[in-house]
């Protein structure tokens, strides 16, 4: 690294410390808000679970509709029935969840199990094939794979129970712990770098 690269990155780093502490008060605010909703999640996942899912439905049904005009409006564009196809899963696929928000969070709940399977074996896989080259913390990314696994598993095991809480719960736990991070960090941000 050339001295003006390292000098353009410290400049960079100051400014964006700068941006930080001109704003903490609205960082300290987000955080705040972040932790109650996360606190209300936790203590009532089955609604932030149904919330979530009507959330990620009216994602669905918009990105659909919106492709569908696109594609429409584009239809001499090469790839026209693949976007069309995409389109249409789309909009099916959030009516489905605004329809029957209880079988689409089961439905979600299947996806975050299998998120956590391959998350967690990519996890242990990376912790063992790195595990000379990163000595003394390889066993933390192992422990995290199979957590990952573990979590899988209960949620696995517990279907289709599970899925009216698991979905709200982990939102809320994450949150409240990205709450957190936003106040530790306005409150560091309080005094100029």
């Amino acid at each position: 690294m050339t001295i003006n690269q390292t000098s353009g990155a410290e400049r960079m780093g100051s400014a964006v410390a700068c941006a930080i502490h001109g704003h903490w008060v609205l960082f300290l605010i987000e955080g705040i808000v972040l932790v109650i909703l996360g606190v209300i999640a936790i203590l009532v996942p089955l609604i932030a679970t149904l919330a979530l899912t009507i959330l990620v439905g009216w994602l669905f049904l918009i990105s659909g509709i919106v492709g569908l005009v696109t594609t429409f409006w584009a239809r001499h564009a090469p790839g026209f029935w693949w976007s069309l196809i995409s389109a249409i899963i789309g909009i099916l696929a959030g009516l489905a969840l605004l329809v029957s928000p209880v079988v689409g969070a089961l439905s979600l709940t299947l996806v975050l199990i299998a998120f956590f399977t391959i998350e967690g074996v990519a996890s242990i896989m990376y912790a063992v094939d790195h595990r000379r080259q990163l000595t003394g913390s390889w066993g933390w990314m192992l422990v995290s794979g199979i957590i990952d696994i573990i979590l899988a598993g209960i949620i696995l095991a517990g279907l289709p129970e599970t899925a009216v809480w698991a979905l709200g719960l982990l939102v809320g736990i994450n949150m409240l712990f990205g709450g957190g991070a936003m106040i530790a960090m306005a409150l560091a941000a309080r005094q100029p770098a």
